[in-house]
Order: C-alpha cells, then structure tokens, then sequence
C-alpha cells in the first residue's frame, strides 16, 4: 500500500463513528415493534371489557411488572453490550418486577377471594399465555439482538438471555391487555413460564450472534 493510500484509510477509519449502542437498540426496537402490534391486533386485540378491568389494581398490577421487567432489561442489556461489563452492580433492576409481583400476591392473599387459590393460579388462559407471550416476543427479540450486535457483549449468551426478558416483557405487555385473568397468582406463574422461554431462546441465539 502506497503513503497517499494509507494516509486516505486512515483518515476515512478517523471519519468513521460507530452508532451507539443505545441508538441502534432503539432503532431495531422501533423496527420490530409493529410487527408485533400486527400480530396481536390480528390474533388476539384487547379484551372487550377493558375499561372495566382498568378499575381492578390486579390488572393494572400487570402492567407495573411487565414494564418494569421490560425497562430494567433494557438498562441491563446496554450496559452488558461493554466488553468490560459485567451484571454486579445492574442485576438488582431485574429484583423490581419481581418485588411488585411479590406485593401483588401478598395483596391479593389478605383479600376475601371467591375462588381457590389453584383457580386463580391456572386461569383460564394458560395455554394462550404461553403460546402468545413467546410468538409475540419473536421480532422484539430479532431487533434486540440485532440492536447489541452494535455493542461488544464479553457473556453473548447473558447478553442475548436479558435481550429475551426485554423481549418478553413488552410482549407480555401486549398480552397482558388481552388476558382476562389477573391474578398475580397466574401472572407469577405463567407469565414467568412464558418469560422463562423466551429468555433461553435469547441466551441461545445470543451466544451464536452476539460474539465479536
């Protein structure tokens, strides 16, 4: 390679800016939304008694554990997307949809129930719960790990399984609209379940896609 052409290489790698992390996860999470909105739109839509069960806190309840675990992944997942980083110091954010979810169960255990305790916590909607949390998660997914491949994970499969509770979260968000059973007692089983799923497919696809 000749002087004038190095000197030209240089000066385009100096020009160059790699897209922050942040940036592109936020780019590939817009991206991926509406494919999920379609897919819920087309499958499921919000329940038809919605505007009733917004005066019930077990529904609300729902959507402080969803965002909360969708929100504290996404803080985990940039931070993890540092070749230095590791989860001391960040994990605790995960501990805060759990914590409200606890609440809700120790809430819902000090009011007078018409139904058993093992009705609430198998509902009516299981099987839809863990089928549609993961299918809607899918394209989140997609985007998110596709957003940290801007970043340099030194753990890809932890970075891709936080990439799957982000994931889950807002697709749980989706279907949490949809579900007619509000009991934390459910929403700690089977939501969890579904999280659960969709966050092994993460540290499975992140451990291939997220290593540079």
């Amino acid at each position: 390679m000749d002087t004038d052409q190095l000197i030209k290489t240089l000066a385009a790698d100096n020009a160059h800016r790699a897209r922050p992390v942040g940036f592109a996860l936020m780019l590939a999470l817009m991206a991926a939304a509406p494919v999920s909105l379609l897919m819920f739109f087309t499958e499921l839509g919000i329940r038809p008694d919605v505007m009733t069960a917004m005066r019930n806190p077990f529904f609300d309840l729902k959507f402080a554990v969803t965002l909360a675990l969708a929100i504290a992944a996404i803080a985990v997942s940039l931070h993890l997307s540092r070749p230095e980083a590791s989860l001391r110091g960040f994990g605790w954010l995960l501990l805060i949809p759990a914590g409200l979810l606890t609440a809700g169960i120790g809430g819902e255990m000090m009011m007078p129930q018409r139904l058993p305790m093992m009705t609430r916590l198998m509902g009516n909607n299981s099987r839809m719960c863990m089928t549609a949390i993961p299918l809607l998660s899918l394209p989140i997914l997609a985007g998110a790990l596709l957003g940290l491949r801007h970043g340099a994970p030194a753990r890809p499969a932890l970075a891709g399984a936080i990439a799957g509770l982000l994931s889950a979260g807002l697709a749980a968000t989706l279907y949490a609209s949809h579900c007619t059973d509000d009991s934390p007692l459910f929403v700690a089983t089977w939501y969890t379940l579904s999280t659960a799923l969709v966050t092994a497919i993460g540290a499975l696809a992140g451990s291939k896609l997220l290593r540079f």
